[in-house]
């Protein structure tokens, strides 16, 4: 019962976080610790608006044998297993490429985490995954030595990102606070450029505003004030 329960928790899980804009399409994925053998993750190549419960495959944690679900599982599952052993506090990891998140995860450099309520969720950064080919052995592997305890969310350079919780609610909000602080980022970045490059104000402003709509979790995008009049 509990599989069957959790198997419609993903289905769930992925049309909440595509209503919210962090997964499109069929690209992403994710899975949920149904006990401390087995993990229910979203089936390969399935749109998440079509997907039900019987397509989501259930796995053996320790050797990704499959135990059940109509469909081949996500090439993303060693990603996913990785965190199941290494986090037996996270029931939940999240692999999308929600969109301001994914654009920090090609600068290549870790986020700080600031504000108090995000590093409650996310910890006090959120850390890089050197690149690796999506749903290899190796991209897995470099995940592997970069988790920490302490740390929920992870860019995965020039692919996406990772996030990781204890529950199928705090991982809406902790995918929803990584959007944010990516956001934060992506902001202060282009309002110093503004500052240093007066003449590309204009364009500037035109990158803050397709940030503001793109965002759907971040706060709001600052205006680039005009220079004052000497």
């Amino acid at each position: 019962m509990k599989a069957q329960t959790t198997r419609q928790n993903v289905v769930d899980l992925c049309r909440e976080l595509a209503g919210r804009g962090f997964l499109a399409g069929t690209g992403g994925n994710i899975a949920l610790r149904i006990d401390s053998e087995h993990f229910a993750v979203t089936p390969s190549a399935t749109d998440y608006y079509a997907m039900d419960a019987a397509d989501v495959s259930v796995l053996r944690i320790a050797d990704l044998s499959q135990i059940e679900g109509a469909r081949a599982p996500s090439v993303e599952s060693n990603l996913h297993a990785r965190v199941l052993r290494a986090r037996p506090d996270c029931d939940a990891s999240i692999h999308t490429h929600q969109p301001v998140a994914s654009a920090c995860a090609l600068l290549g450099k870790p986020l700080a985490v600031t504000e108090p309520e995000w590093q409650r969720l996310l910890g006090a950064q959120v850390a890089l995954v050197g690149y690796a080919p999506s749903g290899t052995g190796w991209l897995a592997a470099k995940l592997s030595k970069t988790l920490r305890p302490s740390i929920n969310a992870y860019l995965m350079k020039n692919h996406g990102v990772l996030c990781c919780a204890p529950n199928f609610a705090k991982a809406v909000q902790t995918v929803a606070a990584l959007e944010s602080v990516a956001a934060d980022h992506l902001r202060r970045q282009i309002l110093a450029r503004a500052e240093a490059e007066p003449a590309r104000r204009p364009a500037l402003q035109r990158v803050l505003d397709a940030l503001a709509k793109s965002a759907a979790a971040a706060p709001a995008v600052a205006t680039i004030s005009s220079p004052s009049t000497p």
